[in-house]
């Protein structure tokens, strides 16, 4: 039986002689170098013209000697931005309307527009297939539904102040939606 042997290695080379496969670099000196000078006439670094500089990002530099203009604002203002006013457009028929303090309905031209706590859906005339209305179970609330072409369907609910002002609005939005959408 034999005994295992601890593999071999390959014997040492000398200190002074490198393995074949390596590049030796030139033997460096323990003094730090001076740095490069200027040639003579030349000025010291950091005067002179400046360096041209690669684009990067950002605008570019404003040219020495002007100062930037600072941006004109108004009086600062607090809470939300005013949204921008809507394009008025011409009238061409009658126009209904009905709002409460949360939601708003609005049948014209354009088509029949919603507003539920802030949110707005507009539904412009080719794209509707029906337009639904009745009163609400407590007989003080308009209900509207606007169907689309694909059947899908969105409604609006609008709190009128008493039963006399949502027999108003059933008055005004019948001959609205008449007019609009005629039975043919």
């Amino acid at each position: 039986m034999t005994t295992p042997q601890p593999p071999t290695e390959p014997p040492p080379t000398p200190a002074d002689e490198p393995p074949a496969d390596w590049v030796l670099a030139p033997p460096t000196s323990t003094e730090p170098a001076a740095p490069p000078q200027p040639p003579p006439g030349a000025a010291p670094p950091g005067f002179g013209p400046p360096v041209p500089v690669a684009p990067g990002f950002g605008p570019p530099a404003p040219p020495y000697g002007h100062p930037p203009v600072p941006p004109q604002y108004g009086a600062p203002q607090y809470g939300y931005p005013a949204a921008p006013a809507p394009a008025q457009q011409p009238v061409d028929g009658p126009e209904f309307m009905a709002v409460d303090r949360h939601n708003s309905v609005v049948v014209d031209s354009a088509g029949v527009a919603f507003e539920d706590h802030g949110h707005s859906a507009e539904f412009p005339w080719h794209e509707i297939r029906s337009v639904h209305y009745k009163a609400g179970p407590n007989g003080k609330t308009l209900m509207v539904a606007v169907v689309h072409l694909d059947s899908r369907f969105y409604e609006c609910v609008v709190d009128a102040k008493g039963r006399d002002q949502l027999a108003g609005w059933f008055a005004q939005l019948a001959p609205v939606l008449g007019y609009y959408r005629p039975l043919t």
